[in-house]
């Protein structure tokens, strides 16, 4: 009986305990993803469905422009959380942003990684388009406004010396569009693979290609936040062979006013459950804790940090959220 009694005492206390942690925990929350048919949308509301379930939150996945205009409604405190590249992220800490140009986005705060971002690009397989160079002078749809294909592919074409037609637009709409013969290539960049370019070669015969390792080149030493990539061949059905690209790393994003409690929780769900991530994307393969390396912008929200160093990963100094 005495046993019992001091087992439910504990049961209790814990429960308490737990109640105080979550006592500033906001009752919902809103998350940046970006347009149906990427993978920021997927692998976004999968994660929050995931913290859902283990935390009893209520975090709700919104469609956006994509990383520029997240990074920027977590700054305004618009959105609890977010999904963002690192170039676009880079650009906003420095004041840099599109959106809210002359304001460094200082109260940004990154959680965990996610993956990279690998650039690519699809058009029909009777265009005669299959490569970079044969866009000139096309229409290329390059994703929604704001998003991180908006903002790197025209730089791109552009560095380059290629002129090409960009149109912005919603990922499941831009391959409608080039499958109606509206546009000419689609040029995009998300989680391998991305659905809609995925949903395309089921319905169509395409070309799947990317930059030249001539190009690539040219774009590595021109845009430092980019990084070499590879799409894997057997990514799609239409590719055998691996494909060379570039590409950005995606961080987790929240505000520097977030509950400690609630950051750290939400990191060890995500982190600690690799196997139901994959189920939600295969992207996910790359969340994982020691790719924590390529950030090098945005500083660790307090909570983050406690998991990543109670785990035995190091926070360099300058991106320590808590000091």
């Amino acid at each position: 009986m005495i046993l019992v009694t001091s087992i439910t005492a504990l049961s209790l206390c814990s429960l308490n305990s737990g109640a105080d942690d979550r006592a500033d925990w906001p009752n919902s929350m809103t998350m940046g993803t970006a347009s149906q048919g990427g993978t920021y949308y997927i692998y976004g509301s999968g994660w929050a469905n995931l913290a859902n379930q283990h935390l009893g939150t209520r975090i709700g996945a919104e469609i956006t422009g994509g990383p520029v205009q997240n990074v920027s409604m977590v700054q305004l405190g618009e959105h609890d959380f977010g999904m963002v590249t690192m170039g676009p992220a880079l650009d906003a800490m420095e004041g840099n942003s599109p959106l809210l140009p002359n304001d460094p986005h200082s109260d940004v705060r990154a959680m965990f990684p996610m993956y990279q971002t690998a650039l690519h690009i699809v058009s029909l397989e009777g265009s005669g388009i299959s490569s970079v160079a044969d866009l000139a002078g096309k229409r290329v749809g390059v994703g929604p406004a704001g998003g991180t294909n908006d903002e790197y592919h025209p730089r791109l074409f552009e560095a380059l010396g290629y002129d090409v037609e960009t149109l912005q637009g919603g990922a499941s709409d831009q391959a409608g569009q080039l499958q109606d013969n509206l546009i000419d290539a689609f040029a995009f960049g998300a989680g391998l693979p991305i659905a809609s370019f995925s949903q395309l070669e089921a319905q169509a015969d395409v070309n799947i290609f990317s930059y030249n390792e001539e190009e690539i080149a040219q774009i590595l030493e021109a845009f430092p936040a980019l990084s070499p990539a590879t799409v894997p061949g057997g990514t799609y059905r239409s590719i055998e062979e691996d494909i060379p690209t570039v590409s950005l790393w995606n961080f987790a994003i929240t505000h520097k006013d977030m509950p400690e409690s609630l950051v750290y929780a939400i990191v060890d769900v995500v982190m600690s459950n690799h196997e139901q991530m994959l189920q939600v994307h295969g992207a996910a393969a790359e969340t994982l804790p020691e790719n924590i390396v390529y950030n090098n912008s945005i500083p660790f929200h307090p909570g983050a940090v406690r998991w990543f160093e109670e785990h035995g990963y190091d926070i360099p100094a300058e991106l320590d959220g808590s000091s």
